[in-house]
């Protein structure tokens, strides 16, 4: 049985995500599952009309949901890595099992291991010996240098680049076209603002910008 996929969240990453989903689809023979449509307890009207467009079913509310863990699995397509990490949270005792979705047109290196429900979008670039935690996702353009690891629910914006050896804790937030440099760690809920250059540490839960990033 093909299994039916249910995308959470009916905002900007939730679409992207729909957008991965269907570019996987179009790839493969026979394909290895059926879009539903969007699940999302409080959508805008702006975002119903933006689903409705892209003939995406919107499915109702998430806790009106019945999953069934034979029939459907889910990707939380939900932006903030926090919130993310809440939904997860709530859809525990459901059962229900995650994909793990790559657009065709990302590369991944050797000895790349993905965890469940990460999305990977169009044009990113992961290099060797890369880890990438549960429900972490990489937005359109990202590059992942070797031997990093970028942890659950951690966002990586588009356009952003991760050196090698660095490590991202989870939680964390990655701006878009910023630069984290060679062998660094980011701490678990850290935000690193967009366009910025982060050059030394960044301890838990702190928020930098900046070139260099302070």
């Amino acid at each position: 049985m093909t299994v039916g996929l249910v995308i959470i969240g009916a905002g900007g990453f939730g679409r992207e995500s729909t957008d991965v989903a269907r570019a996987m689809s179009a790839a493969t023979t026979p394909p290895p599952f059926e879009l539903l449509g969007v699940l999302d307890s409080a959508p805008s009207d702006i975002n119903l009309g933006r689903l409705t467009a892209l003939g995406i079913a919107y499915l109702g509310k998430v806790e009106d949901f019945e999953f069934s863990p034979d029939r459907h699995a889910a990707v939380i397509g939900i932006g903030n890595p926090a919130a993310r990490e809440r939904v997860a949270a709530r859809l525990a005792p459901t059962g229900v099992g995650y994909l793990t979705l790559v657009h065709p047109s990302a590369t991944l290196g050797s000895a790349s291991r993905l965890g469940k429900g990460v999305v990977i979008c169009a044009g990113v670039q992961v290099s060797t010996n890369v880890t990438i935690g549960d429900h972490a996702h990489l937005n359109p353009g990202a590059i992942i240098g070797h031997d990093t690891t970028i942890g659950d629910f951690v966002s990586v914006n588009p356009g952003a680049v991760v050196s090698g050896d660095v490590t991202v804790s989870s939680g964390t937030l990655i701006g878009a076209s910023s630069v984290v440099l060679q062998g660094l760690a980011i701490g678990r809920g850290a935000l690193v603002g967009a366009g910025a250059c982060v050059t030394r540490d960044v301890d838990a839960g702190r928020v930098v910008k900046g070139v260099p990033a302070r």
